[in-house]
């Protein structure tokens, strides 16, 4: 039996009744419940799925900073707003949409697409989360720059208009122009230009124009070295380590067999033509590699292959996937395998997708079974550090991120539905504002927990990690 589609007029009594279950004004209120879990033991709970000896390195990241310390803080972040009010018009979720998660990649026609960039904890959930792990970040990382109390009201009030703006516009939009719509150089030039200063915008396209060199080619020279007259991925433990140095014996001489018998597994969840791109290169070496913040202590890899000859590298990152931090939440994913739950979810999210993007499930070298996605190391992929802006930069890089998550939550969910519900007033703007100025200081009470674990000797720390 075919769906029943809502008509537009039913979709927007879905959006404002949901105000009579969830008024706009909840969502400002924060506060710990009395049972609410202490954040150093959710971080240790974490840790138990995690390389040991890497585990340290993790804190050390963490402990950098209170907004390094809520990079990693997902977890604990997930506990606090399944105690709060919930609008109940879900979307797929980025599930860790603070503004370092967002950047910029190479969409297959070679061009640069900005767009969120991190999906480990990507689950269907209502759209506030993601929003209210954004806006805390403008706070948090704004209070680092020592923005002071009335710039960072204003910088996350914007940032929450655009949201609001954006999906508006979405609203308007047939399914097909919605599914189409991106976000390139040119798109940010023409929407956000004017808000920037002829210096500060000439440098802002600098950086995303630099983009292009951060590819296979650039990490043929980072990355390897030749060892004995062979192509390899150059050491530096404990963050780059071969898995040479995991293997004994005859292990050795068979690892090149068992990861080509992977890599052609994982083809098979490619399209037809991309799985034939990837059979023309061959594996060469892999490592493993300590990436990012949150993510430090899980199973990541780097496979080295080549193309034609050594000039024509293919780096591949394989990178475990573990179950979504809002599952205890809002429920199991309807995939039986993390590492499709994490493609899927960048599928839906993302106008483009890195055509090497798939999943595998396989039993690693310490006898376990675990799920995995993996895409392209490096491919144009660029970030922008929020921290170094000047507030005009920091004001435009704030709605880029708003305007890329309505429009990616937008594709999974019903704009009609959630832009009756923010309305065009600025109440929603206002109650998440002081939702973020809540959050942060909340934020800073835990990484004040986290640096007394590591001073009474609860936690080890490493050390330059």
């Amino acid at each position: 039996m075919a769906e029943h589609h809502l008509t537009v007029e039913e979709r927007i009594s879905r959006g404002e009744n949901a105000r009579l279950d969830c008024p706009r004004s909840g969502h400002a209120a924060w506060s710990p419940a009395q049972d609410r879990p202490d954040p150093v033991s959710l971080l240790e709970a974490q840790a138990k799925s995690r390389i040991p000896e890497l585990v340290p390195i993790r804190y050390e990241r963490m402990l950098a900073s209170p907004f390094a310390f809520y990079r990693g803080a997902a977890v604990i972040m997930a506990a606090d707003l399944s105690t709060m009010p919930n609008t109940g018009l879900n979307v797929q979720l980025c599930g860790d949409a603070h503004l370092s998660n967002f950047g910029g990649f190479a969409s297959p026609e070679r061009d640069l697409i900005l767009d969120v960039n991190d999906f480990d904890e990507t689950h269907p959930g209502p759209w506030e989360w993601d929003v209210k792990r954004l806006v805390a970040s403008v706070e948090i990382a704004g209070r680092e720059i020592g923005f002071d109390a009335q710039l960072l009201r204003t910088l996350v009030l914007e940032v929450a208009g655009e949201y609001q703006k954006t999906m508006r516009e979405c609203a308007q939009l047939g399914n097909l122009k919605l599914w189409y719509l991106h976000l390139d150089r040119n798109g940010i030039k023409k929407r956000w230009g004017q808000e920037l200063k002829h210096k500060e915008l000439k440098a802002f396209d600098k950086k995303l124009a630099h983009a292009s060199h951060h590819d296979n080619q650039r990490a043929l020279e980072k990355l390897t070295r030749q060892v004995d007259g062979q192509l390899k991925i150059a050491p530096n433990p404990p963050l780059i380590v071969p898995v040479e140095d995991f293997l004994t014996g005859p292990e050795q001489d068979q690892i090149g067999a068992t990861i080509r018998g992977l890599i052609n597994k994982y083809a098979l969840n490619l399209r037809g033509d991309h799985r034939k791109l990837v059979s023309s290169y061959d594996y060469v070496h892999m490592a493993r590699k300590v990436v990012g913040v949150g993510s430090v202590g899980t199973h990541c890899w780097v496979i080295l292959m080549l193309g034609r000859d050594e000039q024509d590298p293919l780096f591949l990152q394989v990178k475990e996937a573990q179950a979504s931090v809002l599952e205890p939440y809002l429920g199991k994913s309807d995939y039986d395998n993390h590492g499709r739950r994490v493609v899927e979810g960048r599928w839906l999210m993302q106008t483009s997708s890195d055509i090497f993007l798939g999943w595998d499930r396989a039993v690693g070298l310490d006898g376990v079974q675990r799920d995995f996605y993996i895409r392209q190391l490096w491919d144009w992929k660029v970030s922008l550090d929020f921290e170094t802006m000047e507030p005009d930069e920091a004001l435009v890089y704030g709605k880029i991120c708003a305007w890329t998550l309505a429009r990616a939550h937008a594709r999974s969910g019903d704009p009609i539905a959630i832009s009756a519900y923010l309305g065009e007033s600025n109440q929603i703007d206002n109650t998440l504002a002081d939702f973020a100025t809540a959050y942060a200081d909340q934020n800073e009470r835990d990484y004040q927990a986290l640096i007394s674990a590591a001073n009474n000797g609860r936690i080890i720390v490493a050390d330059g990690g």
